[in-house]
């Protein structure tokens, strides 16, 4: 039976999965981090993601990258962000997979390459030792609410049909605060290139002359704009086309998806996806002829691998205690309730460009530190949401976004859920000070 444009469905009993002390929704490095901090601390622990594997962008999007794990500071680049991300390190090298840090933009910053499928196992094994119960190939579609501020359980979908997750407390750590918004938590999302960052399509390439690539990098502007002189588009300025572990692959991050009034691809949104996937594959397939015909060291090059989903920046960013701002990363400003740092400057992805925002000189001490009331929203109360959709404005999430503030604040969600529940308090009535002391003993920095 229809009713003006929708189909009505009969009332159904929704069968249980299970119940458990924490559900985390996404397996990305926030979601990661904050489900294996919490089952080390004794808590039953599902972690439900909606792909085969975890590491959310960082494999889903083929970012193979992390950014914001090291800081200039006193002229040296060192990792300050620490805890969870230094095991991940460890297991990522044991299988041969991590690149050392690489220098970017004249030293003033460093990121580090890993290969993509020992990421993956490296994923695996860390959260399945730390007792996470793993729940792959499943989305969250909505929740049951025990009252307004207070989550009763995740609906979730999978092959298997659709259940209800029952849990005490809960993190959202799905990138577009999937679970928050189901739950009512207030939000914010821009429409336009000022106030929602552009996603991106990755790709990696095989077969690249190695040395000779690293020639022509500093050059690769110079090369574009004689094609557009030429007559080539190109959707975006600023490439970002570096080696990975083996020299002979590459990745390009090149490409810039928009709808067709130029304003950004919104990632909650199924038709603009499903546009800018193909839109993706065509960008790539013209900036691979490119490389092949006027970059030397690519000219025997192939393409490897399209990532199996766009690289999503910006969508949901929801409203907390306190949003983490521009001005908080370029004045490296410190928290009393510190959790962590982000050290990564402001890169927003703006119509045919990549704007890059610096540390003010005068204050640049390497980082800025990440206040544990980003992560808390302000009505529902057994809820913490983590990475790139915790709360910050635009400008902060421009910097805050990448994997190594995620890991930080993952990991905070999950250690705060082990004090919640051990002292049956609210998230913003526990300890600071005892949150602190858990976080280091977890190795965390707090900076």
């Amino acid at each position: 039976m229809s009713e003006h444009g929708h189909v009505v469905e009969a009332e159904r009993k929704t069968p249980l999965w299970g119940e458990y002390d924490l559900a985390v929704l996404g397996g990305g490095p926030a979601g990661m981090a904050a489900a294996s901090s919490a089952a080390r601390l004794g808590l039953k622990t599902i972690l439900i993601e909606h792909y085969g594997f975890l590491g959310g962008m960082g494999t889903a999007a083929g970012v193979t990258n992390f950014c914001g794990l090291h800081a200039l500071i006193h002229g040296r680049i060192e990792r300050v962000v620490q805890g969870f991300a230094t095991e991940l390190l460890e297991h990522i090298d044991a299988l041969g997979g991590l690149n050392a840090p690489h220098m970017l933009f004249g030293g003033r910053i460093a990121a580090q390459a890993y290969d993509n499928a020992a990421y993956k196992i490296a994923a695996d094994r860390i959260t399945r030792k730390a007792g996470v119960e793993l729940l792959f190939h499943t989305r969250g579609v909505g929740v049951l609410m025990h009252s307004k501020d207070q989550i009763k359980a995740l609906l979730i979908e999978n092959k298997s049909g659709r259940f209800a997750v029952s849990a005490k407390v809960f993190i959202d750590a799905s990138g577009d605060a999937d679970l928050a918004f189901h739950a009512g938590v207030e939000f914010e999302k821009g429409t336009s290139a000022k106030d929602m960052m552009y996603p991106t399509s990755m790709f990696r390439v095989n077969g690249v002359h190695s040395d000779l690539a690293q020639a022509s990098l500093p050059h690769i502007d110079d090369f574009m704009d004689q094609a557009r002189l030429e007559g080539t588009q190109f959707a975006r300025r600023s490439p970002i086309i570096k080696p990975q572990k083996n020299t002979a692959e590459w990745r390009a991050n090149v490409t810039q998806l928009s709808n067709d009034d130029g304003s950004p691809v919104d990632g909650c949104n199924a038709w603009q996806v499903s546009r800018a996937e193909v839109l993706g594959r065509e960008q790539i397939a013209d900036f691979m002829q490119f490389l092949k015909a006027r970059v030397p060291g690519f000219e025997a090059s192939y393409l490897l691998e399209i990532a199996p989903q766009l690289g999503i920046r910006e969508t949901r960013r929801i409203v907390g205690d306190y949003q983490l701002s521009e001005d908080d990363v370029l004045s490296c400003r410190r928290f009393d309730d510190s959790i962590g740092v982000n050290a990564w400057m402001v890169e927003e992805h703006i119509a045919g460009d990549v704007l890059f925002k610096w540390p003010h000189a005068e204050t640049n001490q390497g980082f800025n530190q990440l206040p544990y009331r980003m992560i808390c929203p302000q009505v529902v109360d057994n809820l913490w949401v983590v990475g790139r959709c915790a709360s910050m404005t635009h400008g902060g999430q421009s910097a805050a976004r990448v994997s190594g503030a995620c890991f930080v604040m993952g990991q905070a969600a999950g250690v705060a859920a082990s004090l919640v529940l051990e002292d049956c308090l609210s998230p913003k009535t526990i300890s600071l000070n005892a949150l602190h002391q858990r976080l280091l003993a977890q190795g965390v920095y707090l900076g």
